[in-house]
């Protein structure tokens, strides 16, 4: 059930429009469909390296103190439900892509991977996201990998559909930026609930 309530989260989080979609496929615009896709390659590499820096440092601090770590779970259940406020709070005008250079394949890549890891955002929804989903009869490094892996693999195919569609995700019209507000109230919903819900089940427990 954990898993379950996990997957359909992660993969309404990843379809959500928002910087790393327009990032891609403003670089799909710039230098073409290989581009856009080293660009994918790129930031799911950067998000790699969120998981591993995640698991590292939330296994230390178990290895400190389980209560530390129960801690974490309670901030991370807030700041889940604060993330949501934000995103139905967005205005529409947020999903535009920005104007990107072309610079090349090996380039895009490079810098996907940059900008990624570079991300503070990024880091913080994996702290506070993760470790909601985690067992302690289990050891933890394993769970955080699999279930990061699964965030960013679902985050990159969304991404590279995006590069593959990118010159329909660029048209203007009400129909589409209807679409992006649905999808986006969607995900705030799912990050608020599951915040909230996660909070609660643990102080009944």
């Amino acid at each position: 059930m954990s898993f379950l309530a996990f997957l359909i989260a992660a993969i309404v989080l990843a379809v959500t429009p928002g910087p790393g979609i327009a990032y891609v496929v403003a670089r799909t615009v710039a230098g073409g469909r290989a581009e856009g896709l080293a660009s994918c390659i790129g930031t799911g590499l950067g998000g790699l390296a969120h998981v591993l820096a995640a698991a590292l440092g939330l296994s230390l601090l178990v290895a400190q103190s389980a209560t530390a770590f129960n801690m974490v779970k309670y901030l991370g259940a807030a700041y889940l439900v604060y993330l949501g406020v934000r995103l139905l709070l967005r205005r529409p005008q947020s999903f535009a892509a920005g104007p990107v250079a072309s610079r090349g394949a090996r380039r895009a890549l490079f810098e996907g991977v940059v900008v990624e890891a570079l991300n503070v955002k990024t880091a913080l929804f994996f702290l506070a996201f993760l470790p909601q989903f985690t067992s302690a009869s289990a050891p933890l490094v394993p769970q955080l990998v699999l279930l990061g892996g699964i965030c960013v693999a679902l985050n990159t195919l969304v991404d590279v559909v995006a590069v593959f569609a990118a010159h329909r995700l660029l048209e203007s019209g009400e129909a589409r930026a209807a679409r992006a507000r649905v999808l986006t109230c969607a995900s705030g919903v799912t990050m608020m609930g599951l915040g909230a819900f996660l909070a609660l089940a643990r102080r009944e427990a």
